[in-house]
């Protein structure tokens, strides 16, 4: 298989990463998490001038029609600066949504306000029980005329405090763990019925809980049985995230290298101890073991058969969590008492890291999935 990179991808690596260490500095990192959203407004917009916030998106809609190696290009740049914007939510996961399960119609009003910068979109999908499970939801959705009314409570919705629209998994029939049932709804953030508290995460970037008390809803494919689509929109997203977690965790990689030739101790430098040397070796190897497993999943993300997709995901989100944990925990304790500092920016790195490990299932988690699927090659394997 060819893994080289087309002219036009290179440049769009080479982009990116030219606007991450102009823009994305840990200095000015800081002080975009200080504006009013969290986030930079005018970063946004530079995403969008350079055509990244439409990157996936047809051609028809102000897009580039990218997939997911663009994507993984995109996101491993970001690893890289510890981006704070709603890329993820609005443009991977949010515009995934519409355009895997939208209408012709939905599509056309959504996705090329979401390549101007104009729409922000958030998913609304954990509940307080739900842990992992995408299909346990209680929270109800029920026809009245032509529209739908939505009463329940989501958490932890990622950008939830600045989005202008939620993407919201309610059940419309079936029990609260039935994979039937399940309907995906588009509700304005702002409309009636709506309320929503929005509070900083651990790893800098911002999130709300939502409660929805008889707002209205507009459906999003077909109502109860969204969950497919859902699916498959959240596994591209969880190869978006191992692409952003082997930048971080390279980033993590060279902070440490790069202390280890500075750092004196006993008169030389601490990375001519051959103990620290062994220890330098081995984040790079299960960084390298990570970067393989998050391009298969970048492969994977596409496929049209879900066990065989599910298979990809999990086995790629084990390693990331596995890998992620091994080189942070090391680059903290090479690091040594600075580390730990919020001055420094290793600590931040293996925070986002910890963090990509929880959202849409822990390596644990993920390893039962992939143990109950008789493995990454199935049981006759």
């Amino acid at each position: 298989m060819d893994f080289d990179l087309s002219d036009d991808q290179r440049l769009l690596k080479d982009s990116v990463e030219r606007l991450i260490a102009d823009k994305y500095g840990f200095e000015n990192r800081k002080k975009y998490m200080q504006q009013p959203d969290g986030w930079s407004r005018e970063i946004w917009a530079q995403l969008a001038e350079l055509g990244l916030l439409g990157l996936p998106f047809a051609e028809q809609y102000g897009g580039f029609g990218g997939g997911s190696v663009e994507t993984m290009l995109v996101m491993e740049a970001f690893g890289h600066g510890l981006v704070l914007e709603p890329y993820v939510s609005t443009v991977v996961l949010g515009g995934g949504l519409i355009r895997g399960l939208g209408s012709a119609a939905q599509q056309a009003a959504i996705l090329p306000a979401i390549a101007e910068g104009k729409r922000l979109l958030a998913f609304a999908h954990v509940e307080r029980h739900s842990r992992y499970d995408l299909f346990d939801v209680v929270t109800t959705a029920k026809r009245e005329g032509t529209g739908w009314t939505l009463n329940g409570a989501k958490s932890v919705v990622l950008h939830g405090d600045s989005a202008d629209q939620f993407l919201v998994t309610a059940r419309i029939a079936g029990g609260q763990r039935a994979r039937d049932g399940i309907g995906l709804f588009l509700v304005d953030a702002k409309g009636a019925g709506v309320s929503r508290r929005g509070y900083p995460t651990q790893d800098g970037l911002r999130a709300a809980e939502v409660t929805l008390s008889g707002a209205a809803g507009e459906a999003v494919g077909d109502p109860g049985a969204a969950l497919p689509g859902i699916e498959h929109a959240v596994d591209r997203t969880i190869a978006a995230l191992c692409a952003e977690a082997v930048g971080v965790m390279a980033s993590m990689q060279e902070l440490t290298l790069d202390y280890l030739k500075t750092r004196k101790q006993f008169g030389r430098a601490i990375g001519e101890f051959q103990v620290l040397q062994h220890r330098a070796v081995d984040m790079l190897i299960a960084e390298e073991q990570a970067r393989s497993m998050a391009l298969f999943a970048t492969v994977m993300a596409d496929e049209i058969n879900p066990v065989e997709r599910t298979r990809a995901i999990a086995a790629a989100k084990v390693q990331i969590g596995r890998s992620g944990r091994h080189v942070g925990q090391e680059c903290i304790q090479l690091h040594g008492g600075i580390g730990m500092t919020m001055e420094y920016k290793a600590g931040h790195y293996f925070k986002r890291m910890t963090m990509i490990d929880k959202l849409y299932g822990d390596a644990d988690q993920h390893l039962t999935t992939l143990a109950k699927l008789g493995g990454l090659f199935g049981a006759a394997a």
